[in-house]
């Protein structure tokens, strides 16, 4: 990987115009619980053990989580809504073992609309990028991810993003692009799967979950639906 620094771009005004756009996510060997240095863990039970991240990787998911979705002004961010849970849970299902697709060669640059065409499962990605991200931090700053200062850490993350930052075994770009949509999509579930822990960003876009009838205002534009979610399991946000 490269070394270079971007500045810091803006956190997290992007949820209130882009999360109503991002649809609802389809619903190991790590012995360290969460690290109370990454981010506050109000979404996570203190005795969780990861199913499939080890320790190491779990400190790098906590800490790119809490960036990616940070608690502020607009309510609790991705760390306080248990989405890091919701990923390690999602490795163990046929997406993070790479079954909902077609995983045999060749393998070739391709355009989006034709779907997943990475060699590696999700697994893969996240245990090959992490370690890769890890080691340029620990070159760089001598430091794990995890241990870096806020900024350091969204200087990182946005060239990750940009694709200034590869490793020999996994273009940085893409590992950024599934970390991304892996923390949107558990920030957006049910709490059923780990993630949206207190409904947070069903409430944050009006969302009425699970309730068993609202078609009343789906002919009401522009009206702020007026009762809380509800989620699958009748939890709500009140």
């Amino acid at each position: 990987m490269s070394q270079q620094h971007i500045p810091t771009p803006p956190r997290r005004e992007f949820l209130k115009k882009t999360l109503a756009l991002i649809p609802l996510a389809a619903a190991g060997n790590g012995l360290m619980m969460v690290n109370a240095q990454a981010a506050p863990a109000a979404g996570i039970s203190p005795n969780y053990v990861p199913v499939y991240f080890n320790n190491e990787e779990w400190r790098f998911l906590l800490a790119a989580c809490d960036r990616l979705i940070p608690s502020d002004e607009n309510g609790p961010g991705a760390v306080d809504q248990g989405v890091p849970v919701f990923i390690d849970r999602q490795m163990e299902t046929p997406y993070g073992h790479g079954g909902l697709w077609y995983m045999h060669p060749p393998f070739v640059p391709s355009a989006p609309e034709l779907g997943y065409q990475s060699k590696l499962t999700p697994r893969e990605t996240y245990r090959n990028g992490i370690l890769a991200f890890n080691e340029l931090c620990q070159r760089q700053f001598g430091k794990v991810f995890a241990e870096l200062s806020h900024g350091e850490q969204e200087q990182l993350l946005t060239a990750l993003e940009s694709g200034q930052l590869d490793a020999d075994t996994l273009p940085g770009k893409a590992f950024f692009e599934q970390l991304l949509q892996n923390t949107k999509e558990g920030y957006l579930a049910d709490p059923s799967h780990g993630g949206n822990q207190t409904l947070a960003s069903w409430k944050l876009i009006g969302f009425p979950g699970a309730r068993a009838d609202f078609a009343d205002w789906v002919n009401k534009p522009n009206q702020p639906y007026p009762l809380h979610p509800v989620s699958i399991s009748s939890k709500r946000n009140a």
